[in-house]
């Protein structure tokens, strides 16, 4: 090893990772000045909001991972009390989400994303492997119960990444393949009854996936104005603030949850390559540093961590292009946002530690 990767080891740096996710971020910043109609308002902010996740990526890389499944228990707990909060005090627009201190407003339903994955990490790597009947209850226990509070935000696509992220630990640690097809079958049983359970913004969305013709103006303008944005970038786009469709304000939540339309637009298939690439770097490197983790409660919450950024970006994609119901789920370090970009540069602060503490401890 030579003198400049172990120098980045000393200092908890995966250079490679860092490096990912820099040109990501970039990308991201020159996609949203034009997305937010070239306001350098907008583009100061979410750098300020980059400079502050920067930090606390390469703070958490510091705390060694046995560290932090010490604390991993307290993190969950005030996880919680955070969302009992919402549902007293919480603000937003027609959903009470968000928790307004005066001096900072987040979203704690965004750090239940890191919280519940590493919860039962911890939980799964002081038991026997594959987890028992006995062991998987109470991992799902750990699961519902902040799903369950963010669902009565009513958060619903938030509850199923939550809940999603805490199962693909399950799933790595080595749960059979006919409980997943047992439960599979179950869930489908259950879906009548959560269906009804929806509430009746969420039944329209998932309807208007099937037909959003059907009320053109309405529940389907989302994903209709959308689909024709991302058709209309063709092979090589329109250029670079040069988007009919945003800059004439068809596009709804251009900035945030809807920017992968502008960039498809502006960018065309060309540039959704090179996004793709982009992100197939960042995930190939977690994949690794998954595979190469030592310790059973690193190599869980590495995976688990990078294939919920995966999902992030299918879903976001997906809803975008008319494939999945309209979720709310912003595109991975390219959205304008502060929590969930803070909560995804922590993530990466998390994997850093698995992978540089590991080969710190080899080399002493």
């Amino acid at each position: 090893m030579d003198r400049a990767e172990g120098l980045w080891g000393r200092l908890h740096i995966d250079a490679s990772l860092v490096g990912s996710v820099m040109v990501m971020c970039l990308l991201g910043t020159v996609v949203l000045y034009s997305a937010s109609e070239q306001s350098s308002e907008v583009v100061v902010k979410q750098l300020i909001r980059l400079g502050i996740g920067f930090v606390a990526m390469l703070g958490v890389a510091q705390i060694s991972p046995r560290t932090l499944s010490r604390w991993v228990p307290v993190i969950y707990l005030l996880g919680l009390v955070l969302l009992v909060m919402v549902m007293f005090v919480g603000t937003g627009r027609g959903a009470q989400r968000w928790l307004d201190l005066g001096f900072v407003r987040f979203q704690p339903s965004e750090l239940m994303k890191l919280a519940v994955p590493l919860t039962v990490a911890a939980f799964l790597s002081e038991k026997v492997l594959p987890p028992q009947p006995s062991t998987i209850a109470v991992s799902v226990l750990l699961v519902l119960v902040p799903a369950a509070l963010i669902v009565k935000q009513p958060d619903l696509g938030t509850a199923i990444l939550v809940a999603s992220s805490g199962i693909f630990v399950l799933y790595f640690a080595g749960i059979s393949w006919r409980f997943m097809r047992n439960s599979a079958l179950l869930g489908l049983a259950a879906a009548p009854l959560a269906w009804f359970a929806m509430h009746d913004y969420q039944r329209r969305r998932v309807l208007t996936l099937f037909n959003p013709e059907q009320d053109p103006l309405g529940a389907g303008y989302h994903i209709i104005q959308s689909t024709i944005a991302v058709g209309s970038g063709g092979i090589y786009g329109k250029g670079w603030l040069n988007g009919t469709q945003s800059h004439l304000e068809f596009i709804p939540e251009r900035a945030t949850d809807f920017i992968f339309a502008v960039y498809c637009e502006e960018f065309g298939l060309v540039g959704v390559v090179v996004l793709l690439i982009a992100y197939a770097l960042i995930i190939a490197r977690g994949i690794r540093i998954a595979v190469e983790a030592q310790e059973m409660f690193g190599r869980l919450v590495a995976s688990a961590l990078t294939l919920t950024f995966f999902i992030y970006i299918v879903v976001n994609m997906g809803m975008v292009t008319g494939q999945l119901p309209v979720v709310g789920v912003p595109l991975p370090l390219v959205s304008y946002g502060g929590t969930s970009l803070v909560t995804i540069l922590i993530g990466f602060g998390i994997l850093m530690s698995i992978q540089t503490h590991r080969i710190f401890h080899a080399q002493s």
